[in-house]
């Protein structure tokens, strides 16, 4: 893997569906969870865009690591660590997940899985997620046991996703709904899918247990895929920022709040004990200063977003700045996320974007995610 720029060593890991990946030819990866993330196929993001919107993909997701938390006080510890409620939560279900420390500030945006009543996964993102829990768990003389389990998500995404998943698995996988999991057959193991993933589109993240099983399960997965037109992938920047998917590290860190993130709808119930709730509530009394939002901004395509954009008002005044932003194809403009401040935030209010090139962009705020009507 000499031409992806990476220096390889035992600090970055690699997945059961590496060579796979590479077989299937990967122009490089990144790092997520310091484990290797594909991070382009095709020669455009676009053409990987529109092949997403129409077909079916497969996806090396290993990098979302798992925070397993099992044991007597399980549900206690995943209960401290968010905002979220999760007393009725069942099994079988995924949960979005804000996980927050004691200012407030978010560490993670996870998707937490309740295998039993006593055992959960946490799905993360790119934070040391499993520390934090451990450092709890000791500090509050809990009864769990907190490992990262032998297992790595495979994500099948796409509108054809069913039709290969109902071919592999049967007519069952019909009936998973949105966010819920349920297990399934695999080479004489049983083997968790969620009805999930990180695209707009429709899709399934197989949560595979057991490295050795890796190449077996993408082989199968390509062979049977043909028929549906399979192509290995990635997360699409176009389809994620016009899905309004945020990106931990770049839409938000630990230095925002949920409340920035426009997570409050997973905060009406807070009545629970957890780390950062008195931040928390006097933050929700006071207001927030800043949000998520989308922009739209016109000219031709944005040069890449490796360095956030700044945002400004009219008169000049810097408002936010563009974490994340591409064109869109589908929308024929250009698109981006950026935190707004207070006074600027409103749908329809008109701003400037700078971009790389040093051409100043008419453009507008508006609400995530974009329309595609």
């Amino acid at each position: 893997m000499s031409n992806t720029g990476l220096n390889m060593s035992r600090r970055i890991r690699r997945t059961p569906y590496t060579e796979k990946v590479i077989e299937a030819g990967v122009s490089g990866f990144t790092v997520v969870n310091h484990m290797l993330l594909p991070k382009a196929f095709k020669a455009t993001v676009e053409e990987d865009y529109w092949h997403l919107s129409k077909n079916t993909q497969i996806w090396d997701v290993s990098c979302q690591r798992q925070v397993q938390i099992e044991g007597d006080d399980a549900a206690k510890l995943v209960q401290l660590m968010s905002p979220r409620s999760i007393k009725n939560m069942p099994i079988g279900k995924c949960f979005y997940y804000p996980v927050i420390d004691e200012n407030a500030g978010m560490i993670n945006d996870p998707v937490l899985l309740k295998l039993s009543e006593n055992k959960f996964w946490i799905s993360v993102a790119d934070s040391d997620v499993l520390l934090w829990a451990k450092g709890i768990a000791v500090g509050a003389n809990l009864k769990v046991k907190i490992i990262e389990p032998d297992v790595y998500p495979l994500a099948i995404q796409g509108p054809k996703s069913e039709e290969l998943m109902v071919y592999l698995f049967g007519e069952k996988i019909k009936r998973l709904k949105y966010f819920h999991f349920t297990f399934f057959e695999f080479k004489g193991t049983k083997q968790l899918i969620a009805r999930s993933g990180y695209s707009k589109q429709d899709g399934f993240e197989i949560y595979l247990e057991g490295f050795n099983l890796g190449s077996k399960l993408w082989q199968t997965i390509w062979d049977a895929g043909k028929k549906f037109n399979i192509t290995p992938g990635c997360p699409n920047l176009i389809d994620r920022i016009e899905a309004g998917l945020l990106s931990y590290g770049n839409e938000f860190t630990l230095e925002n709040n949920p409340y920035e993130c426009d997570f409050d709808v997973y905060l009406k119930d807070m009545s629970h004990d957890f780390i950062g709730k008195e931040a928390l509530l006097k933050i929700k009394e006071n207001g927030i200063d800043k949000k998520i939002k989308g922009v739209t901004f016109d000219g031709s395509p944005t040069p890449h977003c490796s360095i956030p954009f700044p945002v400004y008002s009219n008169n000049r005044l810097q408002i936010g700045n563009i974490t994340s932003g591409i064109y869109s194809p589908f929308l024929k403009t250009n698109v981006g996320l950026s935190m707004i401040d207070k006074y600027y935030w409103n749908d329809g209010q008109e701003v400037v974007v700078l971009t790389p090139d040093s051409i100043e962009r008419k453009g507008k705020v508006c609400s995530i995610p974009f329309r595609l009507n």
